[in-house]
């Protein structure tokens, strides 16, 4: 099976073509700041040429027979598989993934094109009785039409999968704009391994370029029913605000600054076992990471001294070596805001216990104890392998503590009494909790998604089905009605 190339084009209507911009975008490899391609940025001419494609394929599409539909989410689903040592490798360089991390990426991206390859035969519709004697009513669920996706660099194969696989099995078209740090995963090995399973043309294309240059013209696009977007909360409000504007439904995955409270009664080691997992895989950089630990007074000391024990043991360096853990920051303007973070928290009180030093573009796996809520590392979302330990005395401070940012994407609890771990998830302002495991679990069937500024939406199974298609009310008189004039 020959690789995919010419990756560094742009995927409309079936063809694969230059942008029409003369300004370029540089893909970098962020571990060794070399230039992997480079490509013309897409220009309004091109995001206009992709919409036009999206909607005029969008009758064809939603009238297919659903059992073509699914067997092209399935050709996809196994093409994906067979090559997932190429995509593991595009991840590696493109977003310094590691090994272990770029796997569970790959997979879930196949997992969720077989979930959606269930969808167009789940497009239910309902009948009801109707409150007028002689009428029924039936209610159509139908695509919403085209879709407009801005994925993000950080998991970008599996998060823009997540909307495009969902999309096509409820009958939209989509286009697609891949963050520029990761074109190939977040957009256009994508629209390769589509095309290659039988997806028609203008089903699906990918429009690379510049933010300042298209970007808040794609996010309003006429042509567009729904914007999916992944990333940071500042962006996602200015998506929402431009999609509210022009009337389109949005579904926003934003920020989080996750929460992971070890419970006086809880398992430390397992409680560090993972913590570790879900603060440091893909150096931190995910929504889901774990990014405040909070430990009971009683179990502080013990935790600590262990965690930091894990944490100085962890591999880091170069992600292609499999042995590797953790490996680079996404550019240099990430780590160095990073390492701000840290300077101010350590400024304000906070003790390094491992870490802070920089090899290139990667910070060594790093812990702060002593952390209090006024400090950056607590109140901001970190987005790399940084975290800071907080002690706490009883269950009221632990929900204060844990409710005291504008986030509220996830959270994990760790306690040997699941029904109180249960009550005290429940009062956690959080649109996901996991009692004791980690913050960073995503299941292709279950509602993903956040609370206050983590977004807007829900993402999975028949959750995103909702988001992505509408419902339409069609009544029938069967007998002729007495009118009151």
């Amino acid at each position: 099976m020959e690789k995919y190339t010419n990756l560094n084009r742009q995927f409309i209507d079936g063809k694969w073509a230059d942008g029409s911009e003369t300004a370029t975008i540089d893909n970098l490899n962020p571990y060794s700041d070399e230039i992997i391609h480079s490509l013309n940025s897409a220009s309004h001419a091109d995001v206009d040429t992709a919409f036009e494609a999206a909607k005029k394929a969008s009758s064809a599409w939603a009238n297919s027979n659903p059992l073509f539909k699914r067997d092209i989410l399935l050709n996809a689903a196994g093409l994906i598989w067979e090559r997932k040592e190429e995509f593991i490798g595009w991840l590696t360089a493109e977003t310094g993934s590691t090994y272990i991390k770029s796997y569970i990426e790959v997979a879930q991206a196949r997992d969720m094109l077989i979930e959606a390859a269930s969808f167009p035969t789940r497009m239910h519709g309902v009948t009801q009785p109707s409150t007028i004697d002689g009428k029924e009513s039936y209610i159509f669920r139908k695509p919403l039409g085209v879709i407009a996706l801005i994925s993000p660099w950080n998991f970008p194969l599996y998060l823009s999968m997540r909307t495009i696989a969902p999309a096509l099995g409820t009958g939209n078209t989509i286009v697609v704009k891949p963050a520029s740090q990761s074109l190939v995963t977040g957009g256009t090995i994508i629209g390769k391994l589509l095309e290659e399973a039988g997806v028609p043309a203008g089903v699906f294309n990918v429009v690379v370029g510049r933010s300042e240059i298209m970007g808040d013209y794609f996010t309003g696009h006429p042509v567009s029913s729904m914007v999916s977007f992944t990333g940071s909360t500042q962006v996602g409000r200015g998506i929402g605000r431009i999609a509210g504007e022009s009337l389109k439904k949005s579904a926003l995955e934003l920020g989080g600054n996750n929460v992971f409270i070890v419970m006086e009664d809880a398992n430390v080691d397992y409680a560090v076992d993972a913590a570790v997992f879900s603060r440091f895989l893909h150096q931190g950089q995910l929504c889901i990471s774990t990014n405040r630990i909070l430990v009971h007074q009683n179990l502080y000391e013990e935790f600590r001294e262990k965690f930091v024990a894990r944490v100085k043991a962890l591999p880091y360096g170069d992600p292609a070596d499999p042995k590797n853990v953790i490996g680079p920051i996404i550019d240099h303007k990430a780590l160095q805001r990073i390492l701000g973070v840290i300077a101010q928290s350590v400024e304000a009180g906070a003790v390094v216990e491992t870490g802070n030093i920089t090899e290139g573009n990667i910070l060594v796996p790093t812990v702060l104890s002593g952390v209090t809520k006024e400090m950056r590392i607590f109140r901001e979302e970190i987005f790399g392998p940084a975290v800071g330990l907080v002690s706490f005395a009883d269950d009221n401070e632990a929900i204060e503590l844990a409710n005291a940012t504008d986030f509220g994407l996830s959270g994990a609890i760790h306690t040997k009494d699941v029904y109180r771990g249960i009550q005290l998830s429940r009062r956690i302002e959080t649109g996901m909790v996991h009692v004791n495991d980690q913050t960073a679990n995503d299941e292709i069937h279950t509602p993903f998604g956040g609370e206050k500024s983590s977004g807007t939406g829900r993402f999975g199974g028949h959750f995103i089905m909702d988001e992505l298609t509408t419902v339409q009310w069609i009544s029938v008189q069967f007998q002729q009605r007495q009118y009151p004039f």
